[in-house]
């Protein structure tokens, strides 16, 4: 049922809050209650408890809970109305990208059509041993490390380290990387990706990356580490995406006809 002043059971069998976190406190409640609408367990047209009943549900101070209930507002989630309460206005639910095995090259190449990418930051480095075993380069070999996250619908949903060998990133510019997809530039530069390796892994969301992501430290996201590589086999792109669980699912079709194996 929708939350009333005394329908706030919901808010007590949540996760406590962790104060250890860099994450701040009102952050920490603003994204408890986000995603308690966005899920539907909060309906539009609820009223929310009041600042002091919700101060005591998440112990924390009143000043620290009507910064996360005036963040929730000024996203469109909450209206506040003095003498009225706090009540939820809209789930804003947020759309979901999919992917899928069976056409990954197609569903990245629509995710750069879709999305809105940020550059965080770039650099040309010598390639460490591992990155450099994977693109089949030598140790030390000089490769374009970029930093960026995509958004949708103005909502950070992945947070993306890319390696590129540096004789095919010197054929594009940076100005080129924060407006075009990048498989639409290995194209243009000659290296057109048609195959890829990856490793897919569930993870929890270190500082940084939850910070880019806006969302709780240790948050769990799905990790992909993934090898591109070009008609003749030669590794194109290396990529380690981090991508938020509740805005990035993975769609997989299995054709064979054998019984599958459990677990």
């Amino acid at each position: 049922m929708p939350l009333t002043e005394d329908a706030n059971l919901s808010f007590r069998a949540g996760p406590e809050l962790d104060p250890t976190l860099p994450t701040p406190l009102y952050h920490q409640v603003y994204l408890t209650i986000r995603a308690r609408i966005r899920s539907g367990e909060i309906l539009p047209g609820a009223m929310l408890p009041g600042e002091l009943p919700l101060a005591k549900m998440f112990n924390v101070s009143r000043i620290t809970i009507k910064r996360a209930l005036s963040e929730l507002a000024a996203d469109g989630l909450l209206d506040r109305q003095r003498g009225r309460g706090t009540v939820v206005t809209s789930a804003n639910p947020a759309p979901i990208v999919k992917g899928s095995f069976d056409t990954l090259v197609e569903s990245l190449k629509l995710m750069g059509l879709e999305t809105e990418i940020e550059i965080i930051e770039v650099a040309e480095i010598a390639a460490d041993a591992i990155t450099a075993r994977l693109l089949e380069l030598a140790h030390g070999a000089p490769v374009q490390r970029a930093v960026r996250r995509r958004k949708l619908q103005g909502e950070p949903f992945s947070y993306l380290i890319t390696y590129i060998p540096a004789e095919i990133s010197r054929r594009y510019s940076i100005e080129d990387l924060a407006t075009t997809s990048l498989l639409v530039l290995l194209e243009r530069a000659g290296a057109k990706a048609v195959d890829a390796e990856q490793w897919i892994m569930a993870v929890a969301a270190e500082p940084a990356v939850a910070a880019a992501l806006d969302t709780a430290d240790g948050a769990p996201l799905l990790k992909v580490d993934r090898v591109m590589r070009d008609a003749t086999g030669r590794p194109v792109q290396l990529i380690h995406s981090h991508y938020r669980s509740d805005r990035f699912h993975y769609h997989v079709t299995t054709r064979d006809r054998r019984p599958l194996a459990d677990g």
